[in-house]
């Protein structure tokens, strides 16, 4: 079951909509759940209302599965103003590579993160029943660097977070000595991935691996239990990352018999 109500990310005043997953039989029992945080929330569950007409279908997994969990998912700002959001610090030179017009990019995702902690969790901790200390966190790409970014801000609050195909590239040396500096020991699960075929414009799929690989280098000594997937030949989309999702879930999460 989804449902979805209009937020304000109060630090860039923009409207967004949240579409959260709910179990079928929540309105129907007194049980408390465990929390998804996800970014992209418009691509997670049908494939009719995600921007390349391919969701991850996380509700038809959960329902399948009868998983009890509640999935939060925030839609991305449009253009090239998600990777403003998603990007931790700016970025000077990868417009070149991305053949936009030249500007600054990136260096508004911590104050998107620290909107996600201080206002919306908060929110979805009073709207519905959830295990307020039980909170994880997943994105996809730009959406994987963000979760990188907010475990390593708030390892108390996002105990399992998951990181798919992630951009890392886009702020490389920066989360590296983020992931450095911080303190990881509270983190729970930290998953990662990417596939052997990922592309993004002029980003090659062998700068996608060797972005992870120098991550996973660095975060598998800081996280007791930690695991990082290279993918033959996947690519960059969600067809393929509906593919992890049984995998992903099923390390993190338990399965209701």
């Amino acid at each position: 079951m989804i449902e979805k109500f209009e937020v304000t990310i109060t630090p860039f005043q923009r409207q967004r909509l949240v579409r959260i997953y709910v179990p079928n039989d929540y309105h129907q029992s007194n049980k408390v759940y465990p929390v998804l945080y996800m970014h992209d929330g418009q691509n997670l569950y049908f494939d009719e209302e995600a921007g390349y007409g391919m969701s991850w279908r996380i509700a038809d997994y959960l329902d399948q599965t009868g998983m009890d969990l509640i999935v939060v998912g925030i839609d991305c700002a449009p253009g090239e103003i998600r990777l403003d959001e998603y990007g931790p610090w700016p970025n000077h030179e990868l417009w070149r590579n991305l053949n936009l017009e030249e500007r600054v990019l990136g260096g508004q995702g911590i104050e998107y993160v620290d909107y996600l902690v201080n206002v919306l969790k908060p929110l979805i901790d009073e709207k519905y029943r959830t295990v307020p200390e039980d909170s994880s966190m997943a994105g996809s790409s730009m959406g994987g660097l963000i979760s990188t970014y907010a475990a390593c801000k708030y390892p108390h609050i996002f105990r399992k977070v998951a990181s798919f195909s992630s951009a890392y590239w886009f702020n490389q040396l920066e989360i590296e000595n983020f992931i450095r500096e911080s303190d990881l020991s509270m983190i729970e699960k930290f998953y990662m991935d990417v596939g052997t075929k990922e592309e993004s414009g002029s980003i090659s799929h062998q700068m996608y691996i060797d972005s992870s690989q120098a991550v996973y280098t660095i975060i598998k000594d800081k996280v007791k239990d930690c695991r990082f997937d290279i993918l033959e030949g996947a690519v960059h989309n969600e067809l393929e990352w509906r593919k992890r999702v049984g995998p992903v879930f099923e390390y993190f999460f338990s399965i209701a018999t």
